[in-house]
């Protein structure tokens, strides 16, 4: 029995089909790498908070791609941890999600610290376009007590050796009669800035 014309069509439709690169094609979709995406600090890394004075430095960071340009539009979400040196973001919670600007950069402004001295990791997820990049930022709280450079216990004797001065001074006064042949010398009063001493003059 000889072969059609239209079995002949056949075959030759089939040889054309199993030649077709469809199956290629979508295996490389499938292999093709996906972008990736990096987290850039820029400020915030190994800044020191004085909890006390509210003066901190807060974190800027930047997401970019393979080729370092900067991604607009990502997501962004700071979380402070739930224990230790932490504290809440102006939403009242311990995270902030934000979008990058066109610079691909974004801030979380406003932290609230706790009064929790000691090392405090914030960490920073990025999302865009299915793929996510993490990274930490480490800063220190710490709760100073002092204030222009004197602590509180050196304010209290100060302030007890202003007041002893001007009794002394008083006494003075009043056993001298407003002679000033009959005073006692007045101690004096030396600050210093560590502790301050009061004594009579040598």
């Amino acid at each position: 029995m000889k072969p059609t014309a239209r079995s002949c069509g056949c075959a030759v439709l089939l040889l054309l089909i199993d030649l077709l690169p469809v199956p290629m094609r979508a295996q490389d979709a499938n292999q093709a790498p996906q972008a990736k995406l990096n987290i850039v600090i820029v400020e915030g890394e190994g800044a020191i908070n004085n909890v006390k004075d509210r003066v901190s430095r807060e974190p800027i960071v930047q997401v970019e791609d393979e080729n370092h340009k900067p991604v607009a539009g990502a997501a962004l979400t700071f979380s402070l941890p739930n224990q230790g040196a932490s504290g809440v973001f102006l939403n009242g919670s311990k995270t902030l999600t934000l979008t990058t600007d066109a610079q691909g950069r974004a801030s979380a402004l406003g932290i609230r610290r706790n009064n929790v001295s000691g090392q405090m990791q914030i960490r920073v997820t990025a999302s865009f376009a299915g793929q996510t990049a993490i990274a930490i930022i480490t800063q220190t709280n710490v709760a100073s007590t002092t204030s222009a450079g004197l602590s509180t216990t050196a304010k209290v004797l100060i302030i007890v050796g202003l007041a002893g001065g001007a009794a002394a001074g008083a006494i003075v006064a009043t056993r001298g009669g407003g002679s000033s042949s009959s005073t006692t010398p007045i101690p004096s009063i030396t600050i210093t800035a560590g502790t301050p001493t009061v004594g009579a003059p040598k």
